[in-house]
């Protein structure tokens, strides 16, 4: 096996045993990606050289006795999004074009105290928002990989990193697994600290990972839970014990709700399908959950949130650019520019009100399960797919996972989303590994 192709979790265990060194995990990586991305696109700033001056760094200190931390010489994948000091972050817009932070964003700074070594800036779509970036989808590069964190997905699904960090407002972050087929995880809004990171809609932002392994997801978001004072919808809680709690069996064979939602008719056939055979599979295990009344004004509720404060977020960039910004995110920080105090406040109150609905669900239910998308990744690269199979957990700050677990049509991955509660962001990984090695059985 190539070393490239090693899970985080592998390669961390033989670099702690001296029986790889981070520089040639890196050196691996990096001629994996010159090899490739000339396809894919998946990186906007790559600096090998200082990617290099990392691993190099990190192998002295572990050699000479030093700490070794949970993430000690992984190469990471970050969103240009995330604010780093020794890397451009601009933000998916030719507006920030050679924009230098003059510090990491708090994520980057926890991650490279767990040791990871900040291997270069992924694609992102246009501030984060509709407006495609450069990077194709590695399964067919007619297709597209999704959005925003479209290059996180696409450069852990071509084995250019083993792990990347990207940020989820609607769809962002499990519809991009799902096209890109790799494992991507939104956990509970306000779990990982968003200080440093481009600001879309405080209510919604979340940031996540990406990985190829489950044990990978738990093994880097575990170093990324936190508490910081600058970002308020943190708090001060004991960190989850995601590494240990995913190896666990579940006492009881956990219930699964089948949640079509009020969007099934926007589900492909062969994705309608895909879940009936899936329903059937898990058997007496799976029972359907209809999820109405308040549950079908939720995208309205979710754009009012999200178009609002895009209005008000990028106020300064429609104001001094608007002229250099796609037509797609100008109309919706104009729409945002007309949504009334009373509709914005509407529907945080909302929040709770579903929130409320998913709780007593989840009183006879361990997880829910929906599609991560639509469909496989549409073809065309003028999009990025819709997102209303995301909207929910989004909205509610629930933590969700899109699991790799089926194929569409045309061989192409077709994700399985599976949402927890609120706050119980282990368990829900525990889970996911339950339904993963039951679909396997």
């Amino acid at each position: 096996m190539d070393l490239f192709q090693l899970t985080a979790t592998e390669a961390a265990r033989k670099i702690r045993k001296g029986e790889i060194t981070s520089e040639e995990l890196v050196k691996a990586c990096l001629n994996r990606i010159k090899e490739i991305d000339d396809t894919v696109h998946a990186w906007v700033h790559l600096d090998p050289k200082y990617a290099l001056e990392q691993a190099r760094i990190l192998d002295s200190q572990r050699s000479s006795g030093g700490p070794v931390g949970p993430l000690h010489g992984i190469p990471v994948g970050i969103k240009d999004i995330f604010n780093t000091k020794n890397l451009p972050t601009e933000n998916g817009t030719i507006i920030d074009t050679g924009r230098q932070p003059q510090k990491n964003c708090t994520v980057v700074d926890m991650l490279m105290e767990a040791g990871a070594i900040i291997m270069g800036k992924t694609v992102t779509t246009e501030l984060a928002v509709f407006a495609p970036g450069k990077t194709l989808n590695p399964h067919n590069p007619k297709r597209t990989p999704g959005g925003s964190s479209s290059g996180s997905a696409a450069a852990v699904s071509a084995f250019m990193v083993p792990l990347a960090i990207g940020t989820q407002t609607n769809g962002s972050m499990i519809r991009p697994a799902s096209y890109c087929g790799v494992i991507g995880f939104k956990p509970t809004h306000g779990l990982i600290p968003r200080t440093g990171v481009l600001k879309t809609s405080s209510p919604l932002d979340t940031i996540g990972t990406f990985a190829r392994s489950l044990e990978d997801i738990a093994l880097i978001s575990e170093t990324l839970v936190g508490y910081d004072p600058d970002d308020k919808y943190t708090s001060a809680r004991a960190r989850p014990a995601f590494n240990e709690t995913l190896l666990i069996e579940p006492p009881i064979t956990p219930m699964v709700g089948f949640a079509k939602t009020h969007v099934w008719d926007e589900a492909d056939d062969t994705t309608k399908q895909a879940f009936e055979e899936l329903v059937g599979v898990l058997g007496d295990d799976c029972r359907d959950l209809p999820l109405s009344g308040p549950f079908n004004n939720l995208i309205e509720m979710h754009s009012n949130i999200m178009y609002a404060d895009l209005a008000m977020n990028y106020a300064d960039y429609y104001e001094r650019g608007k002229n250099q910004l796609s037509d797609t995110l100008c109309q919706m920080i104009e729409c945002g520019q007309e949504i009334s105090a009373v509709d914005y406040n509407c529907a945080i109150i909302g929040q709770e009100t579903l929130n409320s609905g998913l709780n007593a669900c989840f009183e006879h239910y361990d997880i829910i399960i929906t599609p991560a998308a639509t469909g496989e990744a549409p073809e065309g690269l003028a999009g990025t797919g819709s997102p209303v199979f995301n909207t929910l957990a989004t909205y509610c700050g629930v933590p969700s996972i899109s699991l790799p677990l089926m194929e569409g049509p045309n061989g192409l991955p077709l994700g399985v989303q599976v949402i927890g509660p609120r706050g119980d962001d282990a368990r829900l990984l525990r889970n996911a590994n339950w339904l993963i090695n039951r679909v396997q059985e």
